[in-house]
């Protein structure tokens, strides 16, 4: 409904902006990204997406349309609503946002308040894709050959899940694609776990 609005910035929080525009002031919610990209402006442009419930009606607003597109992308999800995805956006940035996802980082989304890990899986599993599409995909998988990106990111993803520190897993995988660059996931998995 609402693209943008540009206007003076007339009240700010860590959780909401309120903006003037033609005399009219929106009240909108925030993630702290956002906050941190407006604190000590006076005139704003807030890009917005606006929800529609029986019971309220909620315009967020967010400092970059990237930050917006990754609102969009998780409300997506089932089980995920304004709120959840605003506190993802504000736990982490949106780069450290697409790099979670597109590696399969659930231990780490998880950390994010009131998000449970079968809510944390199942937004990588949904969205991972999607980080692709959009040209998103993480510096860390960039770095290696294309054909063992896939290899790479499962892997590491399925070390992640079963407890071991992201860091870590990437190097030992790497190290194993070096070694054997026709490696299937599953095999890369053992031998992972035999040298982590």
């Amino acid at each position: 409904m609402y693209e943008y609005i540009s206007g003076t910035l007339t009240d700010l929080s860590p959780t909401h902006a309120v903006v003037e525009a033609a005399g009219v002031g929106y009240y909108l919610n925030i993630s702290l990204q956002t906050f941190s990209s407006i604190e000590g402006n006076d005139s704003v442009r807030l890009y917005t997406h606006f929800i529609v419930r029986e019971d309220a009606q909620i315009l967020y607003g967010f400092a970059s349309c990237q930050e917006r597109e990754l609102f969009r992308m998780l409300i997506s999800v089932s089980g995920v609503g304004g709120n959840t995805a605003r506190m993802i956006l504000s736990t982490y940035s949106t780069s450290e946002l697409r790099n979670i996802i597109s590696t399969g980082n659930a231990v780490l989304l998880k950390n994010v308040k009131g998000l449970g890990l079968k809510t944390a899986q199942k937004i990588i599993v949904e969205l991972s894709g999607k980080m692709v599409d959009f040209g998103l995909e993480s510096k860390a998988a960039k770095t290696v050959e294309s054909s063992d990106n896939k290899v790479l990111a499962e892997t590491v993803a399925a070390l992640v899940m079963l407890g071991f520190q992201k860091g870590a897993s990437e190097k030992v995988v790497k190290s194993l694609l070096k070694d054997m660059p026709d490696i299937q996931v599953e095999d890369a998995v053992r031998q992972a776990l035999r040298r982590l």
